[in-house]
């Protein structure tokens, strides 16, 4: 049996995973460490609640994704719009090799970013966490069709993208 202090460590070792997700979520680094101290606050508080050979990592990204949805609808009720993506977070040295990686990194991220947040989300999940469709369905409560779907339409749109306005002009 875990006890609370395995708990907590296995928390720790979440937290990088945990702030990339959030990231994907509120597409602010500001925004996005507030929601991962919400998060763990909320799962420490309900430790209880977590059962024994369960993925931590998934009950994590669940709580995480309701305080969001829960954020979200706080902020439309007081008329604030949606965040946007803050790219100069992103850091880099000088030197062409790390400037090319930098552009090529910040292109990616905001073609991410410019998915539907629905998509995004799922995006996150499977292709950078590695869950399986079932798990990512479970964490976002929704049908495991409904995860192959968003994931299919936002590797489409992406690679839309990354196409270019010519390849959209060309196309039927």
């Amino acid at each position: 049996m875990t006890g609370p202090t395995d708990l907590t460590d296995r928390i720790i070792a979440l937290l990088p995973r945990l702030r990339r997700f959030a990231l994907t979520l509120t597409r602010r680094p500001d925004d996005s460490d507030d929601l991962v101290q919400l998060s763990v606050e909320r799962a420490l508080s309900r430790l209880h609640h977590w059962h024994e050979g369960t993925r931590l990592d998934s009950w994590m990204f669940k709580i995480m994704q309701n305080l969001w949805i829960d954020e979200l609808r706080a902020r439309r009720s007081r008329g604030q719009a949606d965040p946007d993506v803050d790219l100069d977070v992103l850091g880099g040295s000088d030197g062409r090799e790390t400037m090319d990686a930098r552009l090529m990194l910040q292109d990616t991220l905001a073609a991410v970013m410019a998915l539907p947040e629905d998509q995004r989300t799922v995006m996150l999940l499977v292709v950078v966490e590695g869950h399986s469709y079932k798990e990512a369905a479970e964490v976002l409560g929704v049908p495991i069709g409904t995860v192959m779907s968003r994931i299919s339409r936002a590797r489409a749109a992406l690679e839309q993208r990354a196409r270019g306005p010519a390849a959209t002009e060309a196309a039927p």
